[in-house]
């Protein structure tokens, strides 16, 4: 059947001006780092990205390395574009990076000029695309300048193969010289991707100043903390969450005793305002004007429609803000 997107999806969606850009980002945007792999149902994320898509979920952020295995969530982002979406693909924002270990030698990790420039010959291969809208550094390389880190993604863009560039895991430091030598290079930074929230909090302590002196998105990665603020593991750790696998990026060390009472007063809160914890956690990252969207994961169409439904809720009030930062101090 062919599929035929929401014609209200753009009523429902609220878009951010992305820094000083003339680019506007969804308020909530999805991250394919997980459940977009081989070790996952296709039509599960096929459904998940169509119906995002229909809630006017416009951008898609990717990476090479995002699956399991490394190159799949991209390879199955691209069968669903390119049966479902292609049509839409200049309604479409397409973020790729490139920054970890990708394959073996010493040329497939990290930050040179060799390493990203054919990690994005090698995304758009895998996603069929002749450019992405985004292309990110993922992470500093202190083993290489900074320079030629910027300057591979300068070239990026006037090949033509990105149309903006983005830099992810920086610190305010780092950021400042980026952003610095992209703009002598005539490639602004277009945005930053850290990851930020309740419980990782380091962004407030520069970077985001950082961010918005100089003009810059911030789209933050990991708002619901693999989702501890959630009210998943109030319980115990349940069967198929991210903490009970065994590879996961989540480790059961995380779930303190300490982290465990801070995740039920946070509920109490998030309850007292009649919505869940997770939409809560996404509010209070949202409430800053210097965030331009946030990346949320989803493992099915019901978990993304009950956090998109946080674009309806009310903003945090000062007495609340209080209350929670009371809590996570």
């Amino acid at each position: 059947m062919t599929y035929k997107p929401n014609s209200d999806r753009y009523t429902l969606m609220n878009y951010n001006r992305c820094g000083n850009s003339g680019l506007l980002l969804p308020a909530i945007s999805l991250g394919l780092w997980h459940n977009f792999g081989d070790a996952d149902n296709p039509e599960n994320f096929r459904k998940i990205i169509l119906r995002a898509f229909d809630l006017g979920i416009t951008h898609f952020d990717l990476a090479n390395n995002y699956g399991p295995p490394p190159g799949s969530a991209e390879i199955n982002f691209g069968k669903v574009l390119n049966s479902d979406l292609k049509p839409f693909r200049d309604e479409l924002i397409i973020s790729t990076k490139a920054g970890y270990g990708m394959w073996p030698g010493p040329y497939g990790d990290h930050g040179s000029r060799k390493y990203l420039l054919a990690s994005l010959d090698q995304s758009l291969k895998r996603m069929g695309l002749e450019y992405v809208d985004i292309f990110y550094s993922h992470r500093p390389d202190p083993e290489t300048p900074v320079e030629e880190t910027m300057m591979a993604l300068n070239t990026a863009i006037h090949q033509g193969k990105a149309l903006y560039a983005g830099i992810s895991n920086y610190d305010a430091e780092q950021t400042s010289r980026a952003v610095k030598i992209l703009k002598e290079l005539g490639t602004p930074c277009l945005i930053h991707q850290p990851k930020y929230n309740m419980f990782e909090r380091w962004v407030e302590e520069g970077l985001l100043d950082t961010l918005g002196k100089n003009g810059i998105g911030c789209i933050p990665f990991s708002p619901l903390a693999q989702g501890l603020l959630t009210n998943r593991y109030l319980g115990g750790i349940p069967p198929g969450s991210r903490i009970s696998k065994p590879h996961g990026f989540l480790r059961k060390d995380k779930l303190t005793p300490e982290t465990i009472r801070k995740i039920s007063a946070l509920n109490e809160i998030a309850l007292g305002r009649g919505q869940t914890l997770a939409r809560m956690a996404l509010l209070w990252i949202l409430k800053d004007p210097r965030i331009t969207s946030v990346l949320i994961g989803a493992s099915s169409v019901s978990q993304l429609e009950e956090n998109f439904k946080v674009l309806k809720d009310e903003s945090l009030d000062e007495d609340e803000l209080v209350k929670i930062n009371r809590i996570l101090d």
